[in-house]
């Protein structure tokens, strides 16, 4: 790994070495509007008219090109079908009147991307309207996430991909669906596409509460050298670029990053990011090859518990209760992906592989456990492979346009992981405060987990103010897994079917209303799914259920009624059935009541003129276990962790022209969430303004400055309660320790700076 000097020296160098390089290397830039926007983009803007649909299903997408087909309400023969030209979108895609398939649904485009102020990469994903993205542990750890009254730990109930490949690990050594975005660079995002509720045909595991696609663009119309430093140990270097080989785009692009955070031991995240795509053809035909890679080590400061800071003298909210947390991580992708279309039919493949691997060393309890304390490893190795195809079929029904699709999707993970007992990151026998040992291992297992899920869906439009969306899918899953603990061995099937659709009305003065619902599921982790006996205490446990059911509705309307303003307004309700989880971090299951989620999302874009854009997203939710759940005296039906209110507001300004002034003003509220059953300890909201700034010097030369908690508020990220026992405490009585809140602090007033060569 590179050392901290070694990367700033590196950071610093970038932009000289590269431009040299560049010398020998014609690049091909497309051709570029006076206003500077890139000509030929596949980002499109689509028509606000009823006639207008889009073949290609926004989201989990499997082509690099947007695929849209206008076809008329009234024609009487496919062959009337034309493909749409591309234009650009230059900000939040929300009008997809005529073309969304749920009030929820929508898109967020590359100029609003641009504008946005990211204190981490993962926060691509708070364009998505309700999602809230924090951390609770170091930087290069995967974030935690909260959408529509979810805490959705590290991903679970949200399907994130890159490009169609996705991002969530089942099966992960620290938790069920594990999405980490650090493999993301920012300034190669085209696109953001979100779906949220079970109504989709195409969307399976993890995508009950959401789901979102990032696009990355194809080409850029001129390379790109980038250096950024800030407070806090904060360096960046980034050199992206693309030039012609014959008639296709060769993408490139290479990230170095250093992070210390304002943390006691810093976090010296160190990460290296790597980007080569090669893409030919166009919406009609093409196909890309893609590869990607990325490597990270860091040290972590986890939450703390509370009264760390009366109890022990001289701590402090950016202190440490262990100093050797931390991890490293790597994941490298290969993709390659088809696609096709004419009048009549349309088709796509992807392809994809990868490895991946984490070290992950957490302690969460301390002493609690152990006088030699708590702190564990998680190991987690895999290989994946997997396939995604469709086909759709363009014709009529009555005289009315219809689509059909048929679709395969299949998934392998190959997985070794563990659990085990560590100090200072070496694994090692413990013993107990009886003196009994703690083994050093808790568990070991490799896991053969394989799903297999065709799925059909029919589009019909039965008039010129009424349309369908009808979809059926069915997933079947194998788990394989070899455990150190035989009892614990074993395979298991599971097989589950989920109708999903749609009722689709206007729109009447540029409105479009929308009647939405389905079935969906999530899978639970295969080492529950076979597990018969607790690792840690030797007793019976219940397999967890292979496949859980969740049912989802959703009443909304959109639009764009009022000249400049897209708004959409969606009302949902979405269930989950009985279930047991799997803990990654205790190695065993842990039951959950079956639990009811409902409430509404208000989203609005506003762009007055071409140079301002205002946005403002509001969503409110009600979450409850469906009977009474939790301890002795602590019992109640609110499901810690469930996030009640969310509000982002921002305003951005880009003056036209090659030169001028740019900024973006954004305030982001996290609401309250019950942290016990009974909801007698609740969080408190989290409120943070962030601003960013620059000047285009002419077409070549930015500088920008970012400012984060601008109003230097000591909020928490996040927060949870649970028992723990510091260093030197008796023994309580609460599990041996004492329960109390612990939260990781967000971080104080920091400013980054980034001045950007375009050539």
């Amino acid at each position: 790994m590179y050392t901290q000097q070694r990367l700033l020296r590196l950071s610093v160098l970038l932009l000289p070495i590269l431009l040299n390089f560049n010398r020998l290397l014609p690049l091909c830039a497309a051709p570029v509007n006076p206003d500077g926007k890139t000509v030929g983009s596949s980002t499109v803007e689509l028509p606000d008219e009823d006639v207008s649909r889009q073949s290609e299903e926004n989201g989990d997408n499997t082509s690099n090109s947007p695929d849209i087909i206008q076809r008329s309400a009234d024609s009487t023969s496919t062959e009337s079908a034309t493909l749409l030209p591309e234009v650009l979108v230059y900000g939040r895609a929300d009008s997809l009147i005529g073309i969304a398939d749920a009030a929820s649904q929508g898109t967020v485009g590359k100029d609003e991307l641009e504008l946005r102020t990211l204190s981490r990469p993962g926060e691509v994903l708070e364009t998505v309207p309700g999602v809230i993205v924090t951390q609770h542990s170091g930087a290069g750890k995967a974030n935690q996430f909260f959408l529509r009254g979810f805490n959705l730990d590290h991903g679970t109930d949200f399907a994130t991909s890159i490009n169609g490949v996705p991002v969530n690990l089942p099966t992960h050594a620290h938790g069920q669906g594990y999405t980490d975005l650090n493999i993301l660079i920012p300034e190669l995002v085209e696109r953001v596409d979100f779906r949220k509720g079970p109504y989709y045909a195409d969307l399976g595991d993890f995508s009950s509460a959401g789901a979102a696609n990032i696009k990355y663009v194809d080409s850029l119309p001129y390379s790109i050298a980038q250096v950024e430093g800030g407070s806090f140990g904060y360096e960046r270097g980034l050199y992206a670029s693309s030039r012609l080989i014959g008639s296709g785009n060769l993408l490139y692009a290479v990230e170095l990053f250093h992070n210390d955070g304002p943390w006691s031991t810093p976090d010296d995240y160190k990460k290296i990011n790597g980007v080569l795509s090669y893409s030919r053809g166009d919406a009609e035909h093409g196909y890309s090859v893609t590869t990607t890679a990325y490597a990270g080590h860091w040290t972590a400061t986890d939450q703390v518990a509370k009264r760390a800071l009366s109890e022990i003298p001289g701590f402090d909210r950016f202190d440490t209760l262990n100093s050797s947390d931390g991890g490293n991580s790597q994941r490298y992708n290969l993709s390659a992906e088809w696609h096709r279309a004419d009048a009549d039919s349309s088709t796509k493949v992807l392809a994809y592989g990868f490895y991946y691997d984490l070290d992950l060393f957490s302690d969460f309890t301390y002493f609690l456990n152990s006088p030699q304390g708590d702190q564990f490893e998680q190991l987690d190795r895999r290989a994946v492979g997997g396939l995604k195809a469709s086909q759709t079929w363009y014709s009529q029904l009555f005289s009315r346009d219809m689509e059909n699709t048929v679709g395969l999707q299949i998934r392998s993970d190959s997985i070794t992981n563990g659990l085990f007992q560590t100090i200072r990151r070496h694994r090692t026998d413990k013993v107990d405060y009886n003196g009994e040992t703690i083994s050093e291992t808790t568990r070991s297992d490799d896991v053969w987990e394989a799903s297999f899920s065709p799925y059909v869906e029919n589009k019909v439009q039965w008039a010129d103010k009424f349309r369908t969306v009808l979809g059926l899918r069915m997933d079947y899953y194998y788990f394989d897994v070899d455990s150190n603990l035989s009892s614990n061995s074993g395979t298991r099937d599971d097989a589950i079917v989920s109708p999903k659709g749609s009722l689709i009305f206007g729109p009447w003065a540029k409105t479009e209303y929308y009647l939405s619902g389905g079935l969906g599921f999530h899978s639970n982790d295969a080492r529950g799914v076979t597990q018969k006996v607790d690792p840690m205490t030797g007793d019976p446990v219940k397999p967890a259920d292979p496949l859980v059911r969740t049912k989802g509705a959703e009443i909304g309307v959109r639009t764009t009624a009022i000249e400049g303003l897209q708004s959409t307004l969606a009302l949902w309700l979405l269930d989950v059935d009985s279930e047991l989880v799997f803990a990654g971090d205790a190695g065993s299951t842990e039951a959950s009541a079956p639990s009811r989620r409902y409430g509404v999302e208000w989203t609005n874009y506003y762009t007055p003129t071409k140079w301002l854009a205002l946005d403002a997203d509001f969503s409110f939710s009600h979450a409850e276990f469906r009977k009474t759940v939790g301890d002795d005296g602590s019992q109640g039906t609110h499901i810690p962790g469930a996030i009640d209110s969310v509000m982002a507001i921002g305003i951005a300004y880009r003056q036209p022209g090659e030169r001028g002034f740019f900024s973006d003003l954004r305030l982001r509220l996290f609401g309250p969430r019950p942290l016990i059953e009974d909801n007698s300890v609740r969080s408190a909201t989290t409120t943070l303004l962030s601003a960013k700034a620059g000047y285009n010097f002419n077409k070549n030369w930015t500088l920008s400055v970012e400012g984060f908690n601008l109003l230097d508020n000591k909020n928490h990220d996040i927060d949870y309660y649970y028992p723990s026992r510091l260093k030197n405490e008796v023994a309580g009585p609460d599990e041996g320790g004492y329960n109390d809140i612990h939260f990781k602090s967000v971080e104080p007033i920091a400013v980054r700076a980034a001045l950007t060569f375009r050539f």
